[in-house]
C-alpha cells in the first residue's frame, strides 16, 4: 500500500482528519492531523464566536495516532527513521475546498502559482505572488481575498484621523492557481476583548 494511503486509513479509522504527510531529507515522517469539522446546518443556531477554538487536538490524540500509525507502518515495511504526529498549529495549511469553507472570514496568506501580471492593473506590481487579506466567498461562489496595502501602526505611534485609508482591493482565485495557502499567524496577547453591544 501507499504511504498516503496507509496514513490516511490509520488516522481517519482513529477519528481524525489528515492535513498533511511531509516527508524530510532526514528520515522524518511528519503527519499532521485535526479533528473532524462538518458545516453547520441551515438553520442551526449559530456557535458563540471563539467556541470552535476550543476543540483542538490534544498530545494525548497525538500519542494514540503515533502508536497506531508506528505499528500500521511496520506491518506494512514503511522506512522512516522518526515519526512525529502534531496538530496543524496556528499557521494551518488550507488544502482542500472544506478548508476554505470552515476558514471563511479568517487572516490567510496566499502564495500564486504564477505572478498575477497584467490582471492586477497599475495598482498591483505584476510580479508579486504573495497576499495576505480575508478570505471571503464570492457572489458566484468561487472565492476571493480582500486587503489593504496600508502599512501596519507602529505601537506607540498615534494615526491621524484625517488620514485616508488605504483602499480594499480583492482579487478571485481558484484552487489551482494556488501553491499555498495558510491561516496567518497573527497572534494576539492581549486576550480576548469583550465585545462591543
Amino acid at each position: 500500500m501507499a504511504l498516503q494511503q496507509i496514513v490516511e486509513q490509520t488516522v481517519t479509522g482513529l477519528g481524525y482528519d489528515l492535513v498533511e504527510i511531509e516527508r524530510t531529507a532526514g528520515g522524518l515522517l511528519r503527519i499532521t492531523i485535526d479533528l473532524p469539522w462538518q458545516a453547520p446546518e441551515e438553520g442551526a443556531p449559530e456557535l458563540p464566536e471563539g467556541a470552535a477554538l476550543d476543540q483542538f487536538v490534544t498530545v494525548e490524540d497525538c500519542e494514540k495516532v503515533t502508536r497506531q500509525l508506528q505499528f500500521a507502518l511496520e506491518v506494512d515495511g514503511v522506512d522512516y527513521a522518526r515519526l512525529e504526529v502534531s496538530s496543524p498549529g496556528i499557521d494551518r495549511l488550507l488544502r482542500h475546498e472544506q478548508d476554505f469553507t470552515r476558514f471563511e472570514g479568517a487572516v490567510v496568506d496566499l502564495t500564486l502559482k504564477q505572478p498575477i501580471g497584467a490582471a492586477g492593473g497599475e495598482k498591483i506590481n505584476a510580479n508579486r505572488k504573495k497576499f495576505r487579506g480575508t478570505l471571503e466567498r464570492t457572489e458566484e461562489g468561487g472565492w476571493q481575498i480582500v486587503w489593504s496595502d496600508e502599512p501596519p501602526v507602529k505601537p506607540g505611534v498615534r494615526v491621524s484621523k484625517k488620514r485616508e485609508p488605504a483602499p480594499l482591493q480583492a482579487m478571485g482565485f481558484t484552487l489551482d492557481e494556488l501553491r499555498e495557502a495558510r491561516l496567518a499567524p497573527i497572534v494576539n496577547f492581549k486576550g480576548r476583548a469583550a465585545k462591543p453591544e
